[in-house]
C-alpha cells in the first residue's frame, strides 16, 4: 500500500489454524467489547439512580479504566512482538472477571473505581490493539481482509450486548446485570484464548524496498505525531459520540429502551461500513491510499457528529446513528492498518502501542469529557457540535501523517 514492503513470511498456521484463531478472535472481541465497554453506557443511568453518584463521577472512573488500558497497551505490544497474544490475552480476559465482580459489588466509589481501574488493565490485554498484533503477524500478506472480518463481527458488540444488557437491567437490577454478563465473559473468552490462540509465533517479517525502518525512527517522526494527533481526535469526537448517544436520544425524546435500541443499531452501521472497506482499498492507488482515506473518513466523523447535534426527528437520528456508526465501523480498520500502510509489519505490534497508548488516553477522557461538554453547554446537541469541530481538525492534521518520502 506504500512505499514500505515486508517480506513474505513463513506461515505458523495452517489454514485450518488460521480460520480457528480468526473465528476465536471474533468471538471473544465481540462478547470483550461488549461487556466490558458498551455495558456501562446502557447501565449508567441506572448506577447513578440506584446509588446517587452522578454521571460525570460515574463517567470518570470509567475514563480512568480507559487510561489504564492505554498505559497496559504499550508493553502488551512489546510482550505480543515476541512471544505472541495467547498468554497476554488469556491473563487479561482471566482479570476481567474479577474487575467485573468487584464493579458489581461495590459499596462505595472508591471501589467503584478500583473495579473498573482493574478492568482496564484487561481491557488493554484483549481488546483490538492485541488482537490486531496477532492477526497482523500470523496472516502475513492477508492481514487487511482478517482484520475487515475481526472489525467486521466485532462491530456487532453493541448490537448483541446493549439490548441485552438494558434487558437484563429492566428484569434485575444493574448489579446482578454485570454479575450475569461477568459470567458470560468468563464462559467465552477465558476458554477461548487458551485453545483457540494456539500456534507457533512466527518471526517478525524483515523490512524491504525503499524505506526500509526503524521502530525508533518511525515513532519520532513528524509524520508519527500527527497520525497520532489526527486519530487520537477523530477517536475523541467518534467515542463520546457513542458514549453520549444514550443520554442525548433520551434528551431528545426518545425511551431508554429504544435510545439502547438505536445504539444497538449503530454498531450495525459499523458491520456495513466494514464490510465497505476492503473495496474501497482495494480501488484507490498506493500513493493516495492511507492519506486520502484518513481524510476523508474523519471528515465524516465530523459531517456525522454535527448531524447528530441538528437533527431532532426520531426517524433522521436512527438514521444519523446508523451512518455514524458506519464511519465509525471505517475509522476503525483506518486506525488498524495505519501503522503498516506507512511503516511495514516489522514492528507492527510496538508501533502500534506507542501509536494506540495516547488515543486510548484521549478516549479515556471522551465518556467524561462529553458529559462535562453536555454540562457546560446545558444540551447534549450543542455537545455534539464541538465534537464535530474536533473531528474537523483532526481532518487538517491527517493531511500530513504520511513520511514525507511516501506523501502523494
Amino acid at each position: 500500500m506504500t512505499g514500505t514492503r515486508t517480506l513474505p513470511q513463513t506461515a505458523s498456521l495452517d489454514e485450518t489454524g488460521l480460520r480457528r484463531v480468526l473465528a476465536v478472535l471474533c468471538l471473544t472481541e465481540i462478547t470483550s467489547w461488549g461487556i466490558l465497554y458498551y455495558a456501562f453506557p446502557v447501565l449508567s443511568v441506572s448506577i447513578s439512580a440506584d446509588t446517587g453518584w452522578s454521571l460525570p463521577v460515574l463517567t470518570a472512573a470509567f475514563s480512568l479504566s480507559q487510561l489504564a488500558a492505554a498505559l497496559t497497551g504499550i508493553p502488551v505490544g512489546r510482550i505480543i512482538d515476541r512471544i505472541g497474544p495467547r498468554a497476554v490475552m488469556t491473563a487479561g480476559s482471566v482479570l476481567a472477571v474479577p474487575s467485573l465482580l468487584v464493579v458489581a459489588a461495590a459499596p462505595n466509589l472508591p471501589i467503584f473505581y478500583a473495579g473498573w481501574i482493574a478492568a482496564g488493565i484487561a481491557m488493554g490485554a484483549v481488546l483490538y490493539p492485541p488482537a490486531f498484533a496477532a492477526l497482523t503477524r500470523w496472516y502475513g500478506d492477508k492481514y487487511v481482509k482478517a482484520l475487515m472480518i475481526l472489525t467486521l463481527a466485532a462491530g456487532l458488540a453493541s448490537t448483541v450486548f446493549a439490548p441485552l444488557t438494558a434487558a437484563l437491567v429492566n428484569r434485575y437490577d444493574w448489579r446482578a446485570t454485570y454479575l450475569v454478563l461477568a459470567a458470560i465473559l468468563a464462559i467465552i473468552t477465558v476458554p477461548g484464548h487458551v485453545l483457540g490462540l494456539r500456534g507457533r509465533w512466527p518471526h517478525p517479517p524483515a523490512p524491504t524496498g525503499l524505506h526500509p525502518v526503524d521502530h525508533r525512527d518511525a515513532s519520532r517522526s513528524s509524520a508519527f505525531l500527527a497520525l497520532v494527533v489526527a486519530l487520537s481526535l477523530g477517536a475523541f469526537a467518534a467515542f463520546a459520540g457513542v458514549f453520549n448517544l444514550v443520554p442525548l436520544l433520551i434528551e431528545q425524546g426518545f425511551s431508554p429502551s429504544l435510545a439502547a435500541l438505536t445504539l444497538g443499531l449503530g454498531g450495525a452501521g459499523q458491520v456495513l461500513g466494514r464490510l465497505g472497506y476492503l473495496p474501497i482499498a482495494a480501488r484507490t492507488t498506493a500513493r493516495t491510499t492511507a492519506r486520502t482515506r484518513i481524510v476523508v473518513i474523519l471528515a465524516a466523523t465530523a459531517a456525522s457528529t454535527a448531524l447528530l447535534g441538528i437533527v431532532t426527528s426520531v426517524v433522521a437520528l436512527i438514521a444519523v446513528a446508523v451512518g455514524a456508526g458506519l464511519v465509525r465501523g471505517i475509522f476503525t480498520l483506518i486506525q488498524a492498518t495505519a501503522i503498516t500502510d506507512r511503516w511495514g509489519a516489522t514492528h507492527y505490534g510496538r508501533l502500534n502501542g506507542l501509536m494506540s497508548a495516547p488515543i486510548v488516553i484521549i478516549m479515556a477522557l471522551a465518556p467524561w469529557a462529553g458529559t462535562a461538554l453536555s454540562s457546560f453547554t446545558s444540551s447534549y446537541a450543542h455537545a455534539y457540535l464541538i465534537l464535530a469541530a474536533a473531528a474537523v481538525l483532526a481532518a487538517m492534521v491527517a493531511t500530513a501523517s504520511m513520511p514525507r518520502r511516501q506523501r502523494a
